[in-house]
């Protein structure tokens, strides 16, 4: 099975590409798709070039599944929506180039690529290094598309026996109270 990592970001998207078979994995391809020659003011422009270059690389490694970085609530909220903005054009082209999605987040991906959830990037670079025995540290933000891509290799088959197992579905139905749903 090929699996895709996306690690989102408006600046740096990370993307990392891996081959499972079994317990083995190998690397296949990492990199990023970098908007920083684009205006900090033109949104629209850099939401393109991060759709098409996801695109680009479904395309070229042709996975089967994808997985992506959930979003975290920064401090700064206007950070947070530009990051969604960039995750939902990432999401976009996983969605139109046919590929199931998979998502994490960053302390899922660190706990199972490293052991625990506060581990540093240069930590998650190089246990990612180990894992896919690399000849050199990958750049960070591959690195977490790569360990994305690990973590959806090792777990991605537990969640679907899960899934298969019991109706483990979201509730069609629920009622609002104080923004709790019963």
């Amino acid at each position: 099975m090929r699996i895709l990592g996306i690690d989102p970001g408006l600046q740096r998207t990370g993307f990392g590409v891996i081959d499972c078979q079994g317990a083995v994995l190998a690397y296949v391809a990492s990199g990023t798709i970098s908007t920083t020659e684009v205006p900090r003011g033109d949104l629209p422009l850099r939401l393109k070039i991060i759709f098409e270059g996801v695109q680009e690389v479904v395309q070229r490694y042709a996975p089967d599944c994808a997985c992506a970085e959930i979003v975290f609530v920064n401090v700064n909220p206007q950070s947070t929506l530009l990051l969604g903005q960039a995750r939902g054009a990432a999401l976009a082209a996983l969605v139109s180039g046919g590929l199931p999605v998979a998502e994490y987040t960053a302390l899922q991906m660190k706990k199972a690529v490293v052991g625990h959830g506060l581990a540093h990037k240069s930590q998650v670079q190089e246990m990612v290094r180990r894992l896919l025995k690399l000849p050199g540290l990958p750049g960070k933000d591959a690195a977490d598309a790569l360990g994305l891509a690990i973590s959806h290799a090792h777990a991605g088959a537990t969640f679907a026996a899960l899934a298969q197992a019991s109706p483990l579905a979201r509730r069609q139905h629920a009622q609002y109270r104080k923004g709790r749903t019963y």
